[in-house]
C-alpha cells in the first residue's frame, strides 16, 4: 500500500500516507496488545496449571504427613503400652525381692539364734558330779535356754508388729 501511495499524486499522496501512517501506528499498538494480553493469558494459565498441581501436590503431602502422622501415633501408644507392661513387670519384680529379703531376714535370725543356743550350751558344763551323782549345770542351762526363748519370742513378736 505503501508504493502505491507514493505513486500517485502529490495532493492524494500526502493524504494516502499519513493515512496509512497511522493505520501502522494502530496495527503496531494492537500486536502489542494481543501481545501483552496473550502473555498474561499463558501466564494466567500457566499460573493456574501451577495452582492445581500445586493443590495436588498440597493434598498427596497432606495424604503423606497424615499418613507418617498416625504411623508414628501407632508406634507412641505401642512404646507407652511396652513402658506400662515394663512398669508393672518392676513391681512384681520388687514385690518379689522384698519377700525374698524378708524370708532371707527371717532364716538369719533363726541362724543366729541357733547360734546362741548352741554357744551357750557349750559355755555352761554339764558334768556329773562326783560326790552327789547329780549332773551339774542342769539348771543353770535350763535357765538360760529359758531366757533365751524368752529373748527371741519379744523379737519375733516385735518383728510381727513391724511388719504390720
Amino acid at each position: 500500500m505503501d508504493l502505491e501511495a507514493r505513486s500517485l499524486q502529490p495532493n492524494v499522496k500526502a493524504v494516502l500516507l499519513a493515512k496509512l501512517r497511522e493505520y501502522k501506528s494502530d496495527l503496531n499498538n494492537l500486536k502489542s496488545e494481543h501481545k501483552r494480553l496473550a502473555s498474561a493469558n499463558s501466564n494466567q494459565a500457566a499460573r493456574d496449571d501451577l495452582l492445581e498441581s500445586g493443590m495436588a501436590d498440597a493434598m498427596s503431602v497432606s495424604a503423606n504427613q497424615r499418613g507418617r502422622l498416625m504411623m508414628s501415633t501407632e508406634r507412641l501408644n505401642e512404646s507407652s503400652d511396652r513402658i506400662k507392661e515394663s512398669r508393672r513387670t518392676m513391681l512384681e519384680t520388687e514385690e518379689l525381692g522384698v519377700s525374698i529379703l524378708q524370708d532371707l531376714h527371717q532364716q538369719r535370725q533363726s541362724l543366729l539364734h541357733a547360734n546362741d543356743t548352741v554357744f551357750l550350751l557349750l559355755k555352761v558344763p554339764y558334768r556329773l558330779h562326783l560326790l552327789t551323782g547329780k549332773f551339774e549345770g542342769k539348771d543353770e542351762r535350763k535357765r538360760l535356754m529359758r531366757k533365751e526363748e524368752e529373748r527371741t519370742s519379744e523379737g519375733n513378736k516385735n518383728a510381727l508388729l513391724s511388719l504390720r
